[in-house]
């Protein structure tokens, strides 16, 4: 039930069984009433997606992104948005100073609130948006002195035990801020990144605890305060960026990200002759052939059929090539 501009009390009959899908059904139906005549606004669908997405890291996301995308796109309905409005914001972001990848995001979430929306009957249609190209991609990869100088050099303990997760599970930083003590089997040595068989899965596999972990984990989960492995004051932790560049920093090594570990943890791997299929298991790519275009090169096996196929006869050619070969004049 709402009230009408007028005063006129509306009522509706929810066809929902939960108190969740309920109160999903009610804020759909509110915000189709109550859409303006072109439609209803990007400010009212990304509101109604962050509810969506409310308790998750794309919540956050979505707050942050907003506070830029919203003041040039909120007032419009999806039928309004034009591949120049896109244009325009990505030409205003640039002169701004940001940088691609962050305007791909921005437009990216954009775009995924207007999708949501649609697959919700909440828009007739999505807009086309237009997003920049695609940086190539950004390969840092530490060296082992690196990264003993690194973890050295990581004066939090929180900080430490993430990088040490980041490094030995090759987890992503969000899926391992967000693993809790009942995903850790210490006794199987077994950690389940992903929370659910539901949620998020991107790079979230099953993996084993290896010796350089366990006896970390052992010290962190006598220390616990809270249900996250990592944690800060008893309390989740949601980012180590800070601790992270300071470690960095006292370091004295070239600058990286938290998820430069992870790729290094994939190159340390293929350097050590693990099968692509296997390192694509432990990264949870579902594609073996994307793990293979990034990590293949580093393997010692890597073309190595390759270039045995190209043999001419070894020593032997060589000794005759050298006996054929005349002598230049002086």
């Amino acid at each position: 039930m709402w009230n009408e501009p007028d005063g006129t009390r509306r009522r509706y009959r929810l066809k929902a069984h939960t108190a969740k899908d309920a109160e999903r059904e009610a804020r759909d139906r509110i915000l189709k009433e109550t859409a303006p005549v072109t439609g209803m606004t990007v400010g009212q669908i990304w509101e109604a997606y962050q509810v969506e997405v409310s308790g998750r890291r794309q919540e956050a996301k979505m707050a942050q992104t907003g506070k830029n995308v919203l003041p040039d796109f909120g007032h419009l309905s999806a039928s309004q948005i034009k591949v120049e409005d896109c244009r325009r914001y990505i030409a205003k972001r640039r002169a701004a100073g940001r940088k691609d990848a962050t305007i791909r995001t921005e437009m990216g979430c954009l775009r995924t609130s207007l999708l949501w929306a649609f697959k919700s009957g909440l828009i007739d249609k999505t807009p086309r948006i237009e997003l920049p190209q695609t940086p190539p991609p950004r390969e840092r990869y530490l060296t082992k002195d690196e990264v003993a100088a690194l973890i050295g050099a990581a004066v939090d303990p929180h900080v430490r035990l993430a990088m040490l997760l980041m490094l030995t599970t090759a987890g992503r930083i969000g899926a391992l801020l967000e693993l809790t003590w009942n995903r850790v089997d210490l006794e199987r040595r077994v950690i389940k990144l992903a929370a659910n068989d539901i949620g998020p899965r991107k790079g979230r596999a099953t993996v084993p605890i290896n010796d350089t972990l366990i006896a970390a984990l052992q010290d962190a989960q006598r220390a616990a305060l809270s249900d996250h492995v990592i944690e800060w004051g008893g309390r989740p932790v949601g980012s180590i960026k800070t601790g992270f560049n300071a470690a960095v920093k006292r370091a004295g090594i070239d600058h990286c990200t938290p998820h430069d570990l992870r790729r290094t943890a994939g190159r340390f791997m293929a350097e050590a002759g693990v099968p692509i299929e296997e390192i694509a298991q432990y990264l949870g790519h579902s594609n073996p052939n994307v793990t293979r275009s990034t990590y293949a090169k580093f393997s010692p096996d890597h073309l190595r059929k390759a270039a045995d196929s190209l043999e001419l006869g070894g020593v032997a050619l060589v000794r005759q090539t050298r006996r054929q070969t005349p002598k230049l004049a002086k």
